[in-house]
């Protein structure tokens, strides 16, 4: 403790304390409480004060002031002292536990986070910027004590510098104990993420979607939060006693549900990443179903498996095509079944142009209305008789024609593809056989007016 001549004390320590917002102690100011409302209002005028941490009054009257040693200076420091009588002082401190404000233990992660590097950078010396804060993450992957984070943030030279203790102020403002940072998708066939370990020692986290567990290497195994409203529909099917086949099972994103909510009686899990395989195997035995499952390693095109299955998920994008013929062969010859087919389908906004006449404003296709298609409404469609709630609140925006002409490609998709599984079905066996659409489900947006959607579609032998 010092006396306000303007002497500065020690620098704030970087070591991040996970029961308070900000790192470590923090500076304030100690005056009688008399004076403690002048202090305030200049502190405020002046935007020093910490608004981060409470105003405390101790037990001997005197009244502690939090402020922002960084922006703290001599200049403020005297013109406190000619305020005061002259038989009057105050000091400068550091408080080792401050206590957090109301509006500090209510800010957002994200708010958090920039308060928590904001107080490392400036207790190091440096300069907090607007770039700085560009540079933070807007969201991020949660996997029970580990994050991870997005591949464009902490890209600036500077977080380098403090090493470690970065990661550690992160994984403190965000309630974690281990950090990772997410790469570009590996194009080595399996798609092998590319993630970097931060903080922490191993990769493998478990997670938990509609009851059901998986764990996995988050640095070899690639797990898609955006496929939970395709894994809860699954979930919802009646499978039971089929037989199914999962042709790009990964760590068991979509056996998983077919065994578990579903009813299915087996699944054979087709994957030819080891390290998925790994993962799928540990998953099937934390949820008491690897009785239930046969895991095909290796390429799907060499399995030698052929009239078993009720049901086939081909769940690869932007494509599952390749493995079209794989699952004709797959169905059974005497009753068929149904697939159901993942794909990446695009819908471009100057076809919309071609639909209504007017200035449209191209909007991206994640901002309009999804809406599932069973068989038979592509036409009411694409004229744009069949309208959601949401499509009716934007009608004239030139939202609803971009969602109607997305659904019309959904619906020419869905229809081509049906006659070319039908097309191989007939050549596979030597008669002919039917195929009927009985659903289209949009899972979510890769990008504008990309949308991946999954076809329900069932296969019949003609008798």
């Amino acid at each position: 403790m010092i006396d306000g001549s303007g002497t500065h004390g020690s620098q704030r320590s970087g070591k991040m304390d996970a029961k308070n917002l900000n790192s470590g102690p923090v500076s304030a100011l100690i005056t009688e409480s008399q004076f403690a409302q002048r202090f305030r209002e200049y502190l405020e005028r002046e935007k020093i004060l910490d608004v981060d941490h409470r105003v405390q009054k101790l037990l001997d009257g005197t009244v502690v002031l939090p402020v922002l040693e960084e922006k703290l200076t001599e200049q403020h420091l005297k013109e406190l002292r000619e305020s005061l009588p002259p038989e009057v002082t105050f000091t400068l401190t550091c408080v080792q536990n401050p206590v957090p404000s109301k509006a500090a233990q209510v800010q957002s992660p994200a708010q958090k986070l920039c308060h928590k590097l904001q107080h490392l950078v400036s207790g190091s010396g440096g300069r907090w910027s607007d770039e700085l804060v560009d540079d933070l993450p807007r969201s991020w992957q949660r996997h029970g004590d580990l994050i991870l984070l997005s591949e464009n943030s902490f890209r600036a030279a500077l977080w380098k510098a403090f090493g470690p203790a970065v990661w550690e102020a992160v994984a403190s403002a965000l309630g974690a104990r281990r950090i990772a940072r997410h790469g570009r998708v590996s194009p080595d066939g399996v798609r092998s993420p590319t993630v970097t370990l931060l903080l922490g020692q191993d990769g493998w986290v478990e997670h938990v979607d509609n009851g059901i567990r998986y764990t996995f290497d988050v640095t070899r195994c690639m797990f898609s939060p955006g496929n939970i409203t395709e894994k809860l529909r699954l979930a919802s099917l009646s499978c039971a006693g089929e037989v199914l086949v999962d042709l790009y099972a990964g760590i068991g994103y979509f056996t998983l549900p077919y065994l578990v909510h579903a009813g299915a009686a087996f699944v054979h899990a087709c994957e030819w990443n080891p390290h998925a395989v790994e993962a799928l195997r540990k998953n099937l035995e934390l949820n008491s179903v690897q009785d239930q499952c046969q895991i095909h390693q290796g390429d799907n095109r060499q399995l030698e498996l052929q009239d078993v299955a009720d049901r086939v998920n081909l769940g690869l994008l932007p494509s599952s095509e390749e493995g079209w013929p794989i699952a004709c062969q797959l169905l059974r010859k005497d009753t068929g079944g149904i697939l159901h087919i993942h794909q990446n389908v695009e819908s471009f906004p100057a076809k919309a142009l071609h639909l209504h006449s007017g200035h449209l404003e191209e909007q991206q296709l994640q901002q309009c209305p999804e809406q599932a298609l069973p068989n038979g409404q592509g036409n009411s469609l694409t004229q744009g008789n069949h309208r959601s709630p949401k499509d009716a609140d934007i009608i004239g925006s030139g939202r609803e024609s971009q969602a109607a002409v997305a659904r019309s490609e959904w619906q020419k998709w869905a229809e081509t593809t049906g006659v070319r599984i039908r097309t191989l079905l007939q050549q596979l066996h030597g008669k002919p056989w039917r195929t009927n659409i009985l659903h289209i489900q949009p899972v979510k947006s890769y990008a504008p007016h990309v949308y991946h959607i999954v076809l329900d579609l069932e296969c019949r032998p003609l008798s």
